[in-house]
């Protein structure tokens, strides 16, 4: 009986979901018949410049978010909500492959016509394999791979972190400075904590880290998709699997009827 209850239960479930999916899809696939024009306040990419954003198939950015101008998402990177990477000063911003810009966090550049002491171009870059936590400010500063930057810290411009370094929740790097790799920094400005332990150094745990954070990002780059096949695909296959167990549950009440008798 339990185990019919169980099956009643997620076919319950997934009929919901269906359901759901099925009412949205449809209300946007009338307005598109009907000829009525959709129309949003906020645009998640923007063109700026002459400059569209590059991003891949598999990367997200939320809806809420915004990627302005000449910024490039490489595969399985994600900007979270509220984000915004704002290249709109003939700069250009580039994130890595598998890193993630947590919510509310800002990626710029110095203004038009400004370059860095050191000479080179005032690009935004974060590396592969890094985690930008929530609240952030980078402006016209370099990230390498596998670093972990906490939340609410602020990175000036010129600025270069290493790869494998970790800054804690609330650290403020003052323009052109050069945090060495394997280490931990903290605090306003900025200083030296300590080396990075074994286990934080393992780049498969960081690997696994990012991956995590992108497993999530693709969760809610499913759950937004819009009106096309690869919606109806996903229904094909939600459908199969609300038929499965069906047909489970209609064996698993034979069964019954058989002992009953």
């Amino acid at each position: 009986m339990s185990g019919g209850h169980g099956v009643r239960d997620g076919i319950s479930k997934a009929l919901r979901a269906a359901l759901g999916h099925h009412l949205r899809e449809t209300g946007t696939a009338l307005q598109k018949l009907g000829a009525g024009e959709l129309y949003t306040k906020h645009r998640p990419k923007m063109i700026f410049g002459g400059k569209m954003p590059f991003k891949t198939n598999d990367t997200f950015i939320a809806p809420n978010a915004q990627v302005i101008g000449d910024v490039t998402n490489w595969d399985r990177s994600s900007v979270w909500y509220n984000a915004v990477a704002r290249a709109d000063s003939g700069y250009p911003i580039e994130i890595g492959y598998c890193s993630s810009i947590g919510d509310g966090s800002v990626l710029c550049t110095l203004p038009p016509g400004h370059m860095l002491q050191t000479g080179f171009e005032p690009e935004c870059f974060v590396g592969h394999y890094v985690i930008v936590g929530s609240g952030c400010v980078l402006k016209s500063c370099r990230i390498d791979d596998m670093t972990v930057i906490g939340d609410k810290c602020t990175i000036m411009e010129g600025s270069i972190i290493e790869n494998n370094v970790i800054l804690e929740s609330g650290t403020i790097i003052p323009a052109y400075s050069r945090i060495p790799s394997g280490q931990v920094w903290g605090g306003n400005p900025a200083r030296y904590i300590r080396e990075l332990s074994a286990s934080e150094k393992d780049a498969e745990k960081c690997k696994d880290d990012c991956k995590s954070i992108h497993g999530v990002a693709y969760e809610h780059m499913v759950e937004l998709l819009p009106y096309g096949h690869s919606y109806l695909h996903l229904e094909e296959l939600s459908e199969k699997n609300q038929k499965e167990q069906e047909e489970t549950l209609e064996k698993m009440e034979a069964r019954k009827a058989e002992v009953q008798q």
